[in-house]
């Protein structure tokens, strides 16, 4: 009887499967080779993350090493940022479409999703965190949450914090999200819990801020385990960045609207409302939103109806004022200016 393994499944050492350039991930290449055979795929298409791109091609390597000789692998070059953004093109020209650093949006039989749990340790940055929550005796109701890369340790995290005495608030938010516990960067729905803090563990500032302002009435302790740092999301700079925004548009007489073709970002509702009802307002379709593909329409302001992060991340980069929906419904008068709030995606497509 084999002793079964410590760690979770998607942990590079539970497989054995390490890629023999990379030692960082689980490329999960096993289960790619088991859909090829039991599909007699002759086609494969390879999809990574920015971060990732660069190691395409030694996955595609090793994967040719464990393919037989006349199944071709395909890597994709299309900007990729999240689940909902899919190389549909690839995808329907492949036989198994592979998509690497993101849990499932929406289940596919074509679509292979390797989530690439990280192996970092989360214990000793939730320990650090803990000075900045309350102490259990004074309010013992954390809610916990983290990113697709962790969620390979999210008991992990439950469990130490239970063991100090906290109460652990969790909940799946909608179905755009796979786990429970997970935030994505447009959605933060699990993060509505019945309590005053939530612990945020993960890298990066953008998903704990959109939480802080999707719940202003929680304060976000985050716990970053990649750079082992511990702060506190803090919305005022962004707030700030986000009325100028929205002031400058106060005068546009010209609008152009957003609708992104990516799979899982359509907002077409959204975007066609906004046209009907503004004369002046026009609807741009565009894969990927830049500020040079932009430059070109002289548009007086836009309104980006696809991923949020495209306004929140980029939006000082845009020569004319970028807003989302509900920023536009401010700068037209149709909405009061206190009513900014943090742009988010709900449903998957």
């Amino acid at each position: 009887m084999s002793q079964e393994s410590e760690f979770s499944e998607g942990d590079l050492r539970n497989t054995g499967m390490a890629l023999k350039h990379d030692r960082e991930w689980d490329y999960e290449l096993g289960r790619i080779v088991e859909a090829v055979e039991e599909r007699d795929a002759k086609k494969v298409g390879l999809q990574f993350p920015e971060g990732l791109k660069r190691r395409g091609s030694a996955v595609a390597d090793d994967l040719r090493d464990l393919l037989a000789d006349d199944v071709r692998v395909l890597i994709s070059g299309q900007p990729c940022y999240g689940a909902c953004d899919l190389d549909t093109y690839l995808m329907r020209r492949t036989d198994v479409f592979v998509h690497f650093g993101h849990s499932p949006m929406k289940e596919s039989e074509k679509i292979i999703y390797v989530p690439l749990f990280s192996n970092v340790e989360v214990t000793p940055i939730v320990e650090e965190a803990l000075s900045e929550l309350a102490a259990p005796e004074e309010d013992p109701e954390v809610g916990l949450v983290t990113t697709a890369q962790h969620m390979n340790r999210f008991d992990e995290m439950r469990t130490f914090l239970e063991e100090r005495g906290y109460e652990v608030h969790t909940r799946r938010g909608d179905e755009r999200l796979t786990h429970e516990g997970q935030v994505l960067g447009c959605n933060y729905a699990s993060a509505d819990v019945g309590a005053d803090q939530v612990l945020y563990v993960g890298g990066g500032k953008f998903h704990p801020l959109g939480l802080a302002m999707e719940h202003p009435e929680k304060k976000v302790v985050i716990a970053d385990p990649v750079n082992n740092v511990v702060t506190v999301a803090d919305t005022e700079k962004f707030l700030k960045q986000r009325y100028g925004a929205v002031h400058r548009a106060m005068d546009a007489e010209t609008w152009g609207v957003i609708f992104c073709t990516k799979i899982g970002q359509g907002r077409w509702e959204v975007a066609t409302d906004i046209v009907e009802e503004n004369e002046n307002a026009y609807l741009l379709t565009m894969d990927e939103v830049t500020p040079d593909r932009l430059r070109n329409f002289g548009f007086d302001a836009f309104v980006n109806t696809g991923c949020p992060r495209i306004t929140t991340d980029d939006g000082p980069r845009f020569h004319s004022p970028m807003l989302t929906p509900g920023e536009y419904e401010i700068a037209v008068g149709n909405e009061p200016l206190d009513s900014l709030s943090f742009d988010t995606f709900h449903g998957t497509w």
